[in-house]
């Protein structure tokens, strides 16, 4: 069986139990010896069980001869950014992301801020699991150097990126809910900077995470929801526990998923450059690719991962990503999710077409969209998924992650294995509200008929 420290976002477990110091101090060990000791940033997030990760973390990398440069505590973006900027050759970061809060995990990137391929994570796992672990002369031990000033310079960078005083002149009000986490650092910040009237909600750092979940879904966003209404405010924002999603509310207190952001971004970018391509994983709403259609660009689909995403770009030279989770990339600044930058381009936008989000999204292609799930034993995927591919047709099918097949409608329907459960994903859209539901009905009876049969055989 196939021995895996890293999953889709990391090396994620429950702080103290899964993931213990002892724990990280091998993988600490693992990834300095990776890197041959190295010149690597560490920086971490607010959750409980950070610091402790942290400094196990820290130990091991100096015993391997790293040299370290502590950028504190941060959005995930902002120390992929500074990994990038002060020419480092790799990045350390203490983060569950959106989990729930008993979690942590550990990022390793590379020097441009993206997180290693799968192949890189792989060098890593034979050192830990077969210990072939560096260890440097005592008298080649380094401590651990402060680096400051890593936010100015990350914001700086994202402001670069749009027209400060055509947002300055909107004077837009923004609603703000960091989910008690590290975006409270920056996105405030960066609104008042960009002349923007900031309210916020859950905007105290505490690692239980108390004011929602760390995972922003429209769900959990109802006090923003709620909050935009009851202020008259333009836009309301959202985060995840560690900054790289983002997801708006519109001024009527409506939370559309990222993959209608994304659209609304590219068809600005391609209004300046017809021949954009824009990657984004196959679970994407087809109201991308029909933007990105009528504007002459085009659509690079990826299997499904943020990782995954990053490195299609730098692969392909998209300029632009995004996934319907609220994770958008944005190359010329850097090709890894990143909440700021998300919230700046889209003020940015609002501020030049001199309309509201409410009015944007209005004039986007109409999809009905239906998700569900259902169970399939975990040694059967496989054969589910081949089997599944042998009695599908359409206008269009897809099988680089799972199913996905389009219709002459406009409708399709996505069938994929979770990588971590057991059980199959069912992403259906359709032009009437109708057509998502039929199509999951269908190809789960269609699942249903292929297990029994395996289980049969």
């Amino acid at each position: 069986m196939e021995r895996r420290l890293f999953g889709t976002n990391g090396i994620r477990g429950v702080a103290n139990s899964e993931l213990t110091p002892e724990f990280a101090m091998r993988v600490g060990l693992a990834v300095g010896t990776y890197f041959d000791g190295g010149r690597l940033l560490i920086g971490r997030d607010i959750r409980l069980g950070s610091q402790m990760v942290k400094r196990a973390v820290e130990a091991g990398l100096i015993s391997a001869g790293a040299t370290l440069y502590d950028a504190g505590v941060l959005p995930t973006p902002a120390f992929q950014y500074a990994t990038k900027h002060y020419g480092l050759d790799g990045a350390v970061i203490i983060t569950a992301s959106h989990n729930p809060p008993q979690y942590i995990g550990i990022k390793v990137t590379r020097s441009d801020g993206v997180e290693l391929p799968r192949r890189e994570e792989i060098k890593i796992e034979e050192i830990f699991f077969e210990e072939k672990f560096r260890h440097v002369a005592w008298n080649s031990l380094k401590e651990v150097k402060k680096l400051d000033g890593v936010l100015d310079v990350y914001l700086e960078a994202v402001k670069g990126h749009v027209d400060v005083e055509a947002i300055r002149r909107r004077r837009f009000s923004v609603v703000v809910d960091p989910a008690n986490s590290v975006g409270v650092f920056s996105t405030p910040r960066l609104l008042r900077e960009l002349g923007c009237r900031v309210y916020t909600i859950n905007a105290h750092i505490d690692g239980t995470f108390p004011g929602r979940p760390p995972e922003p879904r429209p769900e959990n966003l109802t006090a923003l929801s709620q909050t935009v209404r009851s202020l008259g405010a333009d836009l309301g924002v959202a985060h995840d526990g560690d900054a790289d999603r983002t997801l708006f509310s519109d001024e009527t207190g409506y939370i559309p998923w990222g993959d209608k952001i994304l659209a609304l971004v590219g068809r600005k970018m391609l209004e300046e450059d017809s021949g954009l391509l824009i990657a984004t994983p196959i679970s994407t709403s087809t109201i991308v690719e029909d933007v990105a259609r009528e504007y002459g660009g085009k659509v690079l689909w990826t299997r499904v991962g943020s990782v995954v995403v990053s490195h299609a770009m730098v692969e392909s030279g998209a300029k632009l990503g995004g996934e319907d989770n609220g994770g958008l990339f944005y190359a010329p600044h850097q090709p890894v999710r990143d909440g700021a930058m998300t919230v700046a381009l889209l003020l940015d936008l609002l501020a030049k077409e001199g309309k509201s989000l409410h009015e944007l999204l209005e004039e986007l292609p109409k999809y009905y969209i239906v998700k569900d799930r259902m169970e399939c034993p975990m040694e059967l995927k496989e054969k589910i998924v081949e089997e599944l591919r042998s009695r599908v047709s359409g206008e269009r099918i897809m099988t680089i992650d799972g199913v996905k097949v389009w219709f002459g409608d406009g409708s399709s329907i996505l069938v994929r294995p979770s990588g971590t459960e057991p059980i199959f994903r069912f992403y259906a859209e359709g032009k009437t509200p109708e057509k998502p539901k039929q199509l999951v009905e269908e190809y789960k009876g269609m699942l249903k008929e292929i297990i029994s049969e395996l289980k049969a055989s």
